[in-house]
């Protein structure tokens, strides 16, 4: 019995090397920005950042690549965030507030020109464990209020973006890469707050959320 759990862990470790499991705890290893990197909260591109720091981030692991926690490499991941907030811009008009679909049509593929992607409709809590221990990071639009992270100022955004990476089943956890703060590295929110604070919102400027959506972005590498 032993030797099958060896056998299965060494598969598990050949075959998604940036996932670590320990029983039913799971941490994807995800690079970590905040939508401001360089503290420009008052550059309204930033303000409303968090869709395109999530799919940074997301664009980050599925390349393999490193965000430098240096300056300079805090400068790069700002001038990406602007670069694709200003290409928003030009092509439809607005980088502000885009739902789940949006910015997986929009920034994963459009920009990116990445396509391993599902969006899940109305999902559960069970569905997003499995797609964790599955190998995949989940991209889900909230209500940042919900979240009550205490490092959001005031009350925090009634719309915001946020990357899941890990399962603390111990805990009851969801472990986070959350962009609206830059103490938002492997941020711990409990499975009820998360979950409960999953809402999708339309795309535009602060439109009215006419209902609760629990979509989210399942994001696989190729």
């Amino acid at each position: 019995m032993k030797l099958n759990f060896v056998i299965v862990s060494l598969i598990i470790c050949f075959l998604f090397p940036a996932l670590a499991v320990a029983g039913e705890n799971i941490l994807i290893t995800v690079p970590f920005t905040s939508q401001a990197p360089l503290l420009e909260w008052k550059d309204q591109r930033f303000q409303d950042a968090c869709e395109e720091a999530s799919v940074l981030m997301a664009m980050k692991w599925v390349k393999g690549e490193k965000i430098e926690k240096t300056t300079v490499g805090k400068k790069k991941v700002r001038n990406e965030i602007a670069t694709m907030a200003d290409w928003e811009k030009k092509k439809y008009g607005s980088y502000r507030d885009t739902s789940a679909l949006d910015t997986a049509k929009r920034l994963l593929t459009a920009y990116y020109g990445y396509r391993n992607w599902e969006l899940k409709l109305d999902v559960k809590t069970d569905d997003l464990i499995v797609a964790l221990k599955a190998g995949k990071i989940i991209i889900v639009p909230t209500d940042g209020r919900a979240l009550k992270n205490p490092n959001f100022t005031g009350l925090g955004p009634d719309r915001h973006m946020v990357l899941i990476k890990g399962y603390n089943e111990d805990k009851k956890t969801f472990i986070t890469n959350d962009p609206g703060t830059r103490k938002g590295e492997n941020y711990e929110y409990s499975l009820a707050i998360l979950y409960g604070a999953i809402r999708d919102y339309p795309t535009g400027n602060h439109l009215a959320i006419k209902e609760t959506k629990k979509n989210a972005i399942f994001v696989s590498l190729n």
